[in-house]
């Protein structure tokens, strides 16, 4: 069976990246395909495969500007050539799932979001990009999201990693999804003895994620809060005109140095909403309590007075009150349960779970008539129900 791995681009390693290594493991032998990659920022295990780019590589300056080339990667994506293969596993957000997948492949699907900039953080993204983006998105937009509609039907079975984002599959794409939830590395974090006097939000510096919650917050409580993540240096200036004495910023910080931040905070501070959230998980991992805005993956990730506390409003005020909260009960908190509650994200029950879906996938394609799966009714294409049931 040959094997392919789609993923939007490589050119760094974060969650999805992460996704790719442990699919990778499962398939020692696969190809891997992507619009952009930049072998230098990825890991040995994805250089260990074969890794095609489409002809958006060839652009100057596409690995540092490859959002800016959204309209092209239709294009891009259909031109990369996957006949020969018999199990296509899409990794998408940025897009991925739109290749053009042979009559005979299993086309698996694993989304870690619809692509938010065409959808729910559409007006976001379009009221923080420059002034021709502005302009364009708008008569682009339209067009995106038609194509990006009509090829959820290229793919057989949707895998979401949290049940935020498959509600989201079916709102926009009308298609069931099966939840399996992402792989953290829970086993590289571990909890620490020393607890210090500070708070800590770590991620990349972006609007959505609502870091100036965080430092409008401390900043008037006069509270210690360390930042770790790096972003836009018009993001970072606008957090740092807004930050007190007690706020401090570390940048991109080396894996030991968050590591170390993450074990020792008093609790990590999340005021986001994110499809998953990987960061919560790491934080758990190494015993500490999250503090997280009560929406998206942290509902499913966050257990209320077990391994934290959610606040319900996006805003200063909330984020306080939800910190005096946690200080009023911290030391009912133990490590050792918000640690155990970590190992259903683990990358063993990541790829158990991705192997019962594909294994799934690929005998019911060999149980039904025409060799493909699919039974064709009166020109419509009928399957068996897919689950929507968690694996994890």
């Amino acid at each position: 069976m040959r094997v392919a791995i789609v993923h939007y681009w490589l050119v760094s390693m974060r969650g999805g990246e992460k996704v790719i290594e442990a699919l990778c493991d499962l398939y020692p032998e696969a190809d891997i395909f992507t619009l952009v990659y930049d072998p230098g920022r990825v890991s040995d295990t994805i250089k260990k495969h074969k890794v095609t780019s489409s002809f958006l590589q060839r652009i100057p300056g596409a690995i540092g500007h490859y959002q800016s080339l959204l309209p092209l990667m239709p294009f891009a994506l259909e031109s990369l050539d996957l006949s020969g293969y018999d199990l296509i596993i899409s990794s998408e957000s940025g897009p991925a799932k739109g290749i053009i997948p042979p009559p005979h492949a299993a086309h698996i699907c694993y989304c870690h979001s619809p692509m938010r900039y065409l959808w729910d953080h559409y007006h976001a993204y379009r009221s923080s990009a420059g002034l021709l983006s502005r302009m364009m998105m708008p008569v682009l937009a339209p067009m995106l999201r038609t194509w990006d509609v009509n090829t959820s039907m290229r793919v057989d079975r949707f895998v979401a990693n949290s049940h935020h984002v498959a509600a989201r599959i079916s709102k926009y794409y009308r298609r069931p999804a099966t939840v399996v939830y992402p792989p953290v590395s829970t086993e590289d974090f571990a909890p620490s003895t020393q607890i210090e006097d500070f708070y800590l939000c770590a991620g990349q510096i972006v609007p959505y994620k609502r870091i100036d919650l965080a430092v409008e917050a401390f900043t008037k409580m006069g509270k210690n809060l360390v930042v770790i993540g790096d972003g836009k240096e018009q993001d970072i200036a606008r957090l740092k005109r807004m930050a007190g004495p007690t706020v401090t910023f570390l940048g991109r910080a080396p894996f030991a140095v968050l590591k170390e931040k993450l074990a020792r905070c008093r609790a990590l501070v999340f005021p986001g909403e994110e499809d998953f959230g990987i960061v919560p998980v790491e934080a758990m991992a190494s015993g500490r309590p999250v503090i997280a805005f009560g929406a998206g993956g942290a509902l499913e990730t966050v257990v209320p007075n077990l391994t934290g506390m959610l606040f319900e409003q996006q805003s200063v005020d909330a984020l306080i009150k939800a910190i005096y909260a946690f200080e009023a009960r911290e030391d009912a908190f133990r490590p050792d349960v918000i640690r155990a509650h970590t190992a259903q994200f683990s990358i063993r029950k990541f790829k158990a779970g991705m192997q019962t879906v594909i294994d799934d996938e690929l005998r019911l394609r060999r149980a039904l008539p025409f060799g493909d799966g699919k039974l064709s009714i009166g020109g419509f294409q009928m399957r068996e129900p897919e689950s929507a049931t968690p694996l994890h």
